[in-house]
């Protein structure tokens, strides 16, 4: 399923994308997508029958925002330097194990909402990736088996980075990663079911029309099913959690000066196979 959520800021409704693309409206079924839902396995079942039988009323998408596809997050978990390729660009050694940094839930924007470039910033980056939603209270997991079997669903974050704040202003990278709007998600939340193999999808970024990503979850460093199994060895994941599994190469740290970074104006556009796209104008703070 694809489910996503629909309005205004702070009144979207819940929304399912049928398989023939129209847009459905769950309103009437689910008061929201967030984690009690996606940890009800008896409304889940509720959702794909309804979906299945046709009585979901359709909704004019015409002019209608898309929110953010999971309401009430809990935390952002973070993977740094988790392709080989980005890591080779930015001249970094390849971690022994995942590198785990936190963003606030507040940064979370939909998928078209505009991004704000701070102010003072120079250096504003742009940064695709895959998203984990979880869908099972998760702590201490033994093996990939179980940590896929948390994974309720997977949509694209743009994990937006002030690259100065993040690595010259002292301290840990928080000051970089947690501004106003940094995590653009969505549009859609695609169930588990959907995406078979998560270290198979295409990955792609552009600015202003130009490819600047064009990567693949192959080259992660730690897929998936290790990412989650190796941070609910820290923390425990709740269902609604959200984890960004890291970037592919192609972020403008990574390239020669002078580096590109984002300025007021800028168009970035972003997609993963089978998730959908994502378009957002920045402005100034």
């Amino acid at each position: 399923m694809k489910l996503l959520r629909v309005g205004t800021v702070g009144a979207e409704r819940p929304a399912l994308l049928d398989e023939s693309g129209v847009l459905r409206d769950l309103s009437g079924l689910v008061p929201d997508i967030d984690g009690a839902l996606l940890a009800d396995d008896e409304q889940l079942a509720r959702i794909r029958a309804a979906a299945a039988s046709g009585v979901l009323p359709a909704l004019d998408g015409a002019g209608l925002r898309t929110g953010p596809p999971v309401a009430r997050i809990g935390k952002i978990v973070c993977i740094g330097l988790n392709y080989h390729d980005h890591a080779r660009e930015t001249g970094a050694a390849t971690p022994d194990e995942p590198i785990v940094f936190l963003k606030a839930p507040d940064t979370v924007v939909g998928p078209d909402d505009t991004v704000l470039v701070p102010r003072g910033s120079v250096k504003t980056d742009w940064e695709v990736e895959l998203a984990v939603v979880i869908g099972r209270t998760a702590r201490y997991l033994e093996d990939d088996e179980q940590a896929l079997a948390a994974v309720a669903g997977y949509t694209i974050a743009h994990d937006v980075s002030e690259r100065e704040f993040q690595i010259e202003r002292g301290g840990q990278w928080d000051k970089g990663k947690n501004c106003e709007t940094f995590n653009p998600l969505g549009p859609w939340l695609v169930t588990a079911d959907e995406v078979p193999d998560p270290q198979s999808l295409g990955v792609r970024l552009w600015v202003n029309g130009e490819l600047k990503q064009n990567g693949t979850t192959a080259e992660q460093i730690f897929p998936v099913a290790e990412v989650v199994r190796y941070v609910s060895q820290f923390m425990t994941l709740h269902p609604g959690d959200v984890i960004n599994t890291g970037t592919p190469a192609g972020v403008a740290m990574g390239q020669p000066e002078p580096k590109p970074y984002l300025r007021a104006g800028d168009v970035v556009e972003l997609e993963i196979d089978g998730l959908g796209h994502q378009r957002q104008r920045l402005n100034a703070a």
